[in-house]
């Protein structure tokens, strides 16, 4: 029961866009067109699932039998950076069709810092490691809903119109603004 708990928190009460503010880049800049969002939420999901766990056990493993915690942020940053170098690599060789559809999302999820915020969030709540891996997969998978959800009322703005003032960023903000005070409904659930 509890992870199911987990799952709901992260996925819609603590919507790591919309409710914590973490990965706002990526949410504005790739989320035009609902096929890119899922490209980029998917590619999400998996590198964060694959950070947390990597993140944990060297956390727990190496880091706090060390007592050098003081290095954590500087650790999983190259951490990060490290696995979607790996995973970039590994796709273009073992599945390129693969790689094609998520290549030009690859960069930028080590650049994205909702990334690393719930690597270390994870660690700050004190979760195992299956709770831990369950988070930040429940937590991409909010990133994907609140990016697929701007991406498509970007897209029927487009094409119903709006005032050319509003057009790009203001209007795209006022949008996020919205979709924001929407998942705030969700604050009771749990």
């Amino acid at each position: 029961m509890e992870i199911i708990g987990i799952i709901i928190l992260a996925l819609l009460v603590n919507n790591v866009v919309l409710a914590q503010f973490l990965g706002i880049c990526p949410f504005l800049g790739v989320s035009q067109k609902v096929s890119t969002s899922l490209g980029m939420g998917a590619a999400v999901i998996f590198v964060m699932a694959l950070a947390n766990l990597v993140t944990y056990l060297i956390q727990f493993f190496i880091l706090v039998p060390l007592h050098i915690e003081f290095m954590q942020t500087i650790t999983f940053i190259f951490i990060i950076a490290f696995l979607v170098q790996v995973v970039e690599i590994i796709l273009k060789k073992a599945a390129p069709a693969l790689y094609q559809a998520l290549g030009i999302y690859l960069p930028l999820i080590t650049t994205n810092c909702a990334v690393l915020g719930i690597a270390i969030l994870a660690v700050q709540k004190n979760y195992s490691l299956v709770e831990s891996v369950v988070y930040a997969s429940a937590i991409a998978a909010g990133f994907t809903l609140a990016l697929i959800l701007m991406a498509g009322i970007r897209e029927q703005m487009e094409n119903t119109g709006y005032p050319a003032g509003m057009k790009g960023f203001p209007m795209s903000l006022i949008i996020a603004g919205l979709l924001s005070l929407a998942f705030m409904g969700f604050a009771g659930l749990v």
